[in-house]
Order: structure tokens, then C-alpha cells, then sequence
């Protein structure tokens, strides 16, 4: 059992995807560290003010794909669903 690590960059386009981020972040970290497996999830605003450093540790790879899989229909997933990523995946 590996932990998997996620980090890379949340990349708005426009200052209207930083809005959308900035109302549903808290909820969705709040939700994603809570999940069962999470070691750690960071997600906060860079210098720039249109990108976010994402930092995720999961306990192990099916804890990973479960946070995938909840994300992908979660409010999170769909307002985000345009802003680019920008994110390596590395199973320690």
C-alpha cells in the first residue's frame, strides 16, 4: 500500500474562474480532507493571482481514485470543470 501524491497548479483563465474557485475551495477541501485516506490536501493562491499550488497526499491509490471519482460529480467538479490543471501524479 503507496501513498499517492498530487501536486501541480490550478490555472484560472479569468478573474471570474478566480470567483468560482475562491466559493467553492472551502467546501471542497473541507469535504476532500475529511474523505477516508486523505493524509493531506492544501490548496492555496500563489503569487499570481490567477494560479493555486494543489498539494493532495492519499493514503493509498484506491483512496485516490475514490476522492477522483467523488470530485468528478461533486459541486467542485462541475463549476471547475474549465479551469486548467496543470498536475503530476506520483504514487510515493
Amino acid at each position: 500500500m503507496s501513498p499517492v501524491r498530487l501536486t501541480g497548479q490550478l490555472v484560472c483563465s479569468t478573474l471570474e474562474q478566480v470567483r468560482v474557485v475562491e466559493e467553492n475551495l472551502p467546501l471542497h477541501a473541507e469535504l476532500s480532507r475529511a474523505e477516508p485516506g486523505c493524509v493531506s490536501f492544501e490548496v492555496t493562491r500563489t503569487h499570481d493571482e490567477l494560479v493555486w499550488q494543489v498539494d493532495e497526499l492519499f493514503q493509498d491509490a484506491e483512496s485516490f481514485a475514490a476522492h477522483q471519482r467523488r470530485v468528478a460529480d461533486s459541486d467542485w467538479g462541475h463549476a471547475t470543470a474549465g479551469i486548467e490543471r496543470r498536475y503530476e501524479v506520483d504514487p510515493s
